[in-house]
C-alpha cells in the first residue's frame, strides 16, 4: 500500500528540481497577485511536461530502430550466417556429404520464422497469460496514476507539509536533537540535489562524446546509440552494461567487425568518463574535490 506514496516522493523530489528552475524564470521578482498565484502551477505542469517529453523522446528514438534491428537480426542476418557456416564447413569437409547436402538444402530463412510463429502462437495456457498480463499493466497504471498524483499534492503544498514536519520535530525531538536532524536533512537535501544535477550533466555529455565518436568512425545509428548510452547511464552499475549491450547488438546488425570496434570504442569513452569527466563534473555539483569523487567511486564500486 505504501509503494505508491515512495514512489511519488521519489517522483516529487525529481520533479521538484525542475520546477525550483522554472520557478527561478517565471517572473520570479513580481509582485503581482497573479504571477505570485499561477507561478506553482504554471511551473510545475511545465516541469512535468519536461520530463514526459524527454521519456517520449527517446522512447520514439529507441523502440522502433531496435524493432527493426530485431527483425533484421532474426530473418536476415541470421539465416545469412548459418548459410556462410554450412558453406565453410563443406569447404573444410568436416561433416560427411550427405549430412552436408540436407544443412544446405534448407532454407533457414523460413525455418527460423517458423519457430517463432510456433512460439508465439504455440503457447500453452495463452488465456491465463494474458490474463496475468492485463492484470500487472492496470496494477501498474493504477500505481503510476497514484504516485504522480500524490507527487502533485506534495509540490503543490510543500512549504505547508515542510511547516508541518517542521511543527511535529519539534514536539517529539529536544531543541538539540531537532537542530541535528534539520542540519542532517538539509545536507542529505543539497547533496541528492547536486548529485542528481551532476548525474544527468554527467549522462549528457557521455552520450553527446558516444554520439560524437560514432560518427567520426562511421558507425551506424550513432544519435540513436548515443541518446539510449546517455538515457541508461543515470542507472547505477547496470547501466553503462545495458545500453553498451543493446548498441553492440545493433551495430552488429550492420557489421559485426564495426560491433566490435565500438565494444572497445565504448569501454575506453566510459574509462575517460568514470575517471575524468565524472569526478569534476559530480565533485563540483555535490562540493566535493575531483580527488575524493574519484576515491570514493573506486573503493565503493
Amino acid at each position: 500500500a505504501l509503494v505508491p506514496l515512495i514512489i511519488g516522493c521519489v517522483i516529487a523530489y525529481i520533479v521538484n528540481l525542475i520546477m525550483n528552475m522554472y520557478e527561478r524564470i517565471y517572473f520570479p521578482k513580481s509582485q503581482k497577485k497573479i504571477a505570485i498565484k499561477t507561478r506553482r502551477p504554471v511551473c510545475l505542469i511545465l516541469a512535468l511536461l519536461s520530463l514526459a517529453a524527454v521519456i517520449t523522446l527517446i522512447v520514439i528514438i529507441v523502440i522502433p530502430q531496435l524493432t527493426s534491428c530485431i527483425n533484421l537480426l532474426i530473418f536476415e542476418t541470421l539465416p545469412k550466417a548459418i548459410n556462410d557456416v554450412v558453406v565453410a564447413l563443406e569447404d573444410l569437409a568436416i561433416i560427411p556429404e550427405d549430412t552436408m547436402k540436407n544443412l544446405a538444402q534448407n532454407d533457414w530463412g523460413a525455418l527460423i520464422s517458423d519457430n517463432m510463429s510456433m512460439l508465439t502462437n504455440g503457447v500453452t495456457g495463452i488465456f491465463d497469460l494474458v490474463v496475468k498480463v492485463v492484470t500487472s499493466v492496470a496494477g501498474g497504471f493504477v500505481t503510476a496514476f497514484v504516485s504522480v498524483m500524490f507527487s502533485v499534492y506534495l509540490l503543490l503544498s510543500k512549504e505547508t507539509l515542510a511547516s508541518h514536519a517542521k511543527a511535529f520535530l519539534k514536539k517529539v525531538m529536544s531543541p538539540s536533537l531537532y537542530y541535528k536532524t534539520k542540519y542532517v536533512l538539509r545536507v542529505a537535501d543539497e547533496t541528492f540535489h547536486g548529485y542528481i544535477v551532476g548525474q544527468c550533466t554527467e549522462a549528457l555529455i557521455l552520450g553527446v562524446l558516444c554520439a560524437l565518436g560514432m560518427w567520426i568512425l562511421g558507425m551506424p545509428y550513432y544519435a540513436m546509440i548515443g541518446a539510449l548510452i546517455a538515457f541508461t547511464s543515470l542507472v547505477p552499475i547496470a547501466g553503462a552494461y545495458i545500453g553498451g549491450i543493446i548498441g553492440a547488438f545493433m551495430v552488429f546488425t550492420v557489421d559485426p567487425i564495426q560491433a566490435l570496434i565500438f565494444v572497445v570504442f565504448l569501454v575506453v569513452l566510459q574509462q575517460i568518463e568514470g575517471n575524468l569527466i565524472y569526478p569534476r563534473v559530480v565533485g563540483g555539483s555535490i562540493g566535493l574535490p575531483a580527488i575524493w569523487v574519484l576515491v570514493a567511486v573506486a573503493v565503493g564500486g
